[in-house]
């Protein structure tokens, strides 16, 4: 058996990757039989905590911290919930950016997909254009510039954060 560090695998049925940092735990299980076989659920498992590892160690804390319902990404401001849709009974994953404008508490949602369907790389993708969202929120801050958030609309189709890597932060 090849060791991989973070992955385990606690049962028959997949792997877990577990990764902690400044007492914050980041985990994901990949099944076996969402991934196809044994070999893809590994190979999605490692894809994913590599990414999480660059995530993770570019992550700083700003600001205050939110309450704890606000934040289960480690980054101030970012959340990943899951919302339940009745009418269609399913699920699906969300990232939400809070932040302040004029004064007044504003949030953006990225929807990433149906929780049955999505792809670790559509759920990565969300997760870093949501990051990018609050860090372009944050610098015009700092830097007293206007935040506009209309660079996000048609996120899906674009890679944002490959785009901006030219700017100063």
């Amino acid at each position: 058996m090849i060791k991989h560090k973070h992955i385990t695998e606690p049962d028959v049925f997949g792997y877990q990757v577990r990764i902690v940092r400044r007492a914050k735990e980041s985990s994901r299980y990949f099944s076996h039989k969402m991934w196809g076989n044994k070999n893809k659920s590994l190979a999605a498992a490692i894809a994913w905590r590599d990414q999480m590892l660059i995530v993770l160690k570019g992550s700083k804390i700003r600001f205050l911290k939110p309450p704890k319902n606000k934040t289960t990404t480690g980054i101030t401001g970012v959340s990943r919930t899951i919302k339940h849709d009745r009418r269609k009974d399913k699920s699906y994953l969300c990232y939400t950016v809070f932040w302040v404008f004029n004064g007044k508490s504003k949030n953006k949602t990225f929807q990433v997909g149906n929780i049955d369907t999505l792809t670790a790389d559509e759920e990565f993708h969300a997760f870093r254009t949501a990051r990018l969202f609050r860090v372009l929120y944050e610098y015009s801050i700092d830097n007293d510039t206007r935040f506009d958030e209309k660079l996000f609309a048609g996120w899906k189709k674009k890679r944002l954060y490959d785009e901006l890597d030219c700017l100063p932060f």
